[in-house]
């Protein structure tokens, strides 16, 4: 049966009049698949569209400039639920006292939800400012909410989420990024079996630096995966310094040095078992990247608005700029992109709803992997075009390219968290090989 209008959820297009400024379904003419929208994403794309305009929007060059948002915004978007938002699946059993952005019921808040909200706050054209607020949250929170003891997590969960406590992840060293398995912060058990004694640094920890908490790989055995274990640890332990990281890009991240030495960490605060810690790590990383996916792909599609409107207004050589044919297909090329993009990001937001806990973790592993360097490429690729595009302004803090030269000096801190470019394509191709492999041996064997 064929759609019908009953099936629209908007009566006006909605956003920017600016061609491909908005995705599809933003447009009355379009009609989104079944299973995908419906009116509480309308409800939130709408309550989020007026806050980022009105509480960040106006603010963001200046806050970039002061490398910080201001110190009471934290809190500020804790009370508007959006330290909540970034979890997905959300942990409801620990939200008392916590709403969702637009007043969204949790049972009714879902993978499309979690899309849309992303979508729309990335609006502010810039990866940091969302790095700065809930960074820590969406990456050191789900550890302790799927593998800490019911102590720990009354402890941390709920006060996070409200913002009196924050928490940050910390996997990467000096010597070990991509390369989880390769990190060397020890963590050795006293002879009571009371406490762990860490030992080793962390960098580029995001938000480390304003952190009650730290969810900590560390090395509990031998050499490898199978010798890692997850530990959060209390900021206010004696022998745990932190200090603050300049970064090009995102400077309003909280990158972090944290160095441990002596840390003194009762056992309680294990993650599950000793030696499961990599299996914890990787379990995060399917929605981290998912999340950076998102980031990146609206990113791109701001350079893309930007770009189209300079080019209808700046005159060059006695006419408008989008009357070069070069321009043009500039401008093309980067649409072109950024709507396929957004296609593939909307199957693999709804197979993540569909499919089992097993399923997702290997089936979508190398996908989700696929999908973040594609949408990471695809925001440096738009960001080098509209920087073209706006020539000196381009490249000027402040001012109508602001947006655009903000996401050009972030646009690489899209592609290295979560796992490099290049690992993710390597991993993308090896885990559907094996996925593929897999299949066609168990489809022989029933011949």
């Amino acid at each position: 049966m064929a759609p019908s209008d009953t099936d629209k959820l908007d009566d006006e297009p909605f956003g920017a009049l600016v061609a491909f400024a908005e995705p599809a379904w933003y447009h009355s003419s379009f009609i989104p698949p079944k299973g995908y929208y419906n009116q509480t994403h309308v409800t939130l794309r709408n309550f989020m569209r007026d806050y980022v305009n009105r509480e960040f929007l106006p603010y963001m060059s200046e806050w970039d400039e002061n490398k910080t948002p201001p110190p009471a915004m934290y809190k500020k978007i804790c009370k508007a639920g959006f330290n909540a938002a970034v979890l997905y699946p959300l942990p409801v059993k620990y939200m008392e006292g916590v709403t969702l952005p637009g007043g969204i019921k949790p049972e009714d808040w879902d993978a499309f939800h979690d899309f849309v909200f992303n979508d729309e706050f990335a609006r502010v054209g810039g990866v940091g400012f969302g790095m700065a607020l809930w960074g820590g949250t969406f990456i050191g929170l789900p550890p302790v909410i799927n593998f800490a003891s019911k102590e720990v997590k009354q402890e941390i969960i709920n006060p996070v989420l409200k913002g009196d406590k924050r928490i940050c992840l910390a996997i990467t060293e000096p010597d070990a990024g991509s390369d989880v398995a390769g990190l060397t912060c020890t963590a050795k058990k006293t002879e009571d079996g009371k406490y762990y004694v860490v030992n080793g640094e962390k960098k580029w920890i995001t938000t480390g630096i304003w952190s009650d908490y730290i969810t900590t790989a560390v090395r509990t055995g031998g050499p490898g995966a199978s010798g890692i274990s997850v530990l959060i640890i209390p900021a206010n332990i004696p022998g745990v310094t932190t200090r603050r990281m300049h970064t090009g890009g995102a400077k309003q991240s909280g990158s972090t040095f944290i160095d441990f030495e002596d840390v003194k960490v009762p056992a309680k605060y294990l993650l599950g078992k000793e030696g499961q810690g990599f299996k914890i790590i990787m379990t995060n990383f399917n929605h981290e990247r998912l999340n950076i996916s998102f980031v990146a792909h609206r990113s791109a599609r701001v350079c893309l608005e930007d770009a189209l409107r300079h080019a209808s207004k700046r005159i060059a050589f006695g006419k408008p700029l989008f009357d070069l044919g070069t321009v043009r297909s500039k401008l093309a090329e980067m649409a072109k992109r950024i709507e396929s993009q957004h296609a593939w990001i909307e199957q693999v937001v709804y197979q993540s709803m569909v499919m089992s806990k097993d399923q997702l973790n290997t089936e979508l592993g190398g996908i989700t992997a696929l999908l973040k360097a594609q949408c990471s490429s695809t925001l440096e690729y738009c960001a080098s075009q509209a920087v073209n595009i706006f020539g000196g302004l381009g490249v000027t803090i402040g001012g109508q390219g602001e947006r655009v030269e903000r996401l050009y000096r972030d646009c690489k801190i899209a592609s290295i968290p979560g796992g490099a470019e290049d690992v993710m394509l390597d991993l993308a191709i090896r885990q559907q090989v094996k996925i593929t492999n897999g299949k066609k041996k168990r489809a022989e064997a029933k011949l």
